[in-house]
């Protein structure tokens, strides 16, 4: 039998039961690819996070409850939160290695920061039925790594889209994020991922490479506050600097505990 650490973490806001959920899993060492997919899949939650310390700092994998997935920010943020609040990791800079190279998290006062690599989004014209897909017709839209970002005018277009998710099933990327101006802050946004098992996550650290990036352009700033208009919604600081895309928020424990695997090879 394996017994192994468990937190569940709420990344990008201040108060109960909003923001991002992620499951963080601390270990000594490497359990199979199979079993952690088990694990996040028994979670629930749209990701899993699992670090093994390294001479460096620790190398960090995520999971949704589906699939392996090579960048996630919220789970990211997560894991410092529980290095620093619960595991008494000593310094307040931390390094995750990982699939999508280095990832340095900061905590400055009661805030995570992590540095991540910035995509610029390239308009296309796409054949997909969007008005179907999603109750609205996006002004613009846009290749950004591997995610579709559909532009729209007003917030309130993106807070009153239904998604279909079976069609944006079809398209041939990672997810879906939908993007507006914000009527309080500079913008809002939502993401949709069937593909890889979430339907609409709550509150996205990885669209943020290319969130940043675009609105950059559009807003000609380089620092951000913006919200993803979830039902648990989001709070989100962002900054465009040297090239990277920093997004920073707040992270609040849920619970912590332990998972027992019976039968362990």
């Amino acid at each position: 039998m394996i017994t192994l650490k468990i937190f569940h973490v709420n990344a990008f806001s201040s108060e109960d039961f909003k923001g991002n959920p992620a499951g963080v899993v601390p270990m000594d060492f490497w359990i199979s690819d199979n079993l952690m997919q088990k694990i996040a899949n028994q979670n629930g939650l749209s990701e899993t996070a699992f670090f093994v310390k390294t001479t460096r700092g620790f190398h960090i994998r995520w999971f949704t409850p589906e699939i392996e997935v090579d960048l996630c920010g919220h789970a990211t943020l997560a894991s410092a939160y529980v290095l620093l609040e619960f595991l008494n990791h000593p310094d307040q800079k931390i390094i995750f290695e990982s699939k999508s190279g280095d990832l340095k998290v900061q905590k400055i006062d009661n805030k995570y920061y992590l540095t991540l690599p910035s995509y610029e989004p390239n308009e296309i014209e796409l054949d997909f039925p969007f008005q179907k897909a999603l109750g609205a017709t996006p002004v613009f839209v846009f290749k950004a790594h591997d995610d579709i970002l559909a532009v729209f005018n007003t917030e309130e277009e993106v807070q009153n889209i239904k998604p279909d998710f079976n069609q944006i099933a079809k398209l041939k990327s990672r997810g879906l994020i939908v993007t507006a101006p914000g009527n309080t802050v500079d913008f809002v946004s939502r993401f949709f991922a069937p593909n890889v098992g979430i339907n609409e996550d709550s509150a996205t650290g990885s669209i943020y490479t290319k969130l940043l990036p675009y609105w950059a352009k559009v807003l000609s700033k380089s620092t951000f506050h913006s919200y993803q208009i979830s039902e648990r919604s989001g709070e989100i600081f962002g900054e465009v600097k040297e090239g990277q895309a920093v997004i920073g928020g707040e992270v609040l424990a849920y619970l912590s505990g332990e998972i027992f695997i019976k039968n362990y090879v």
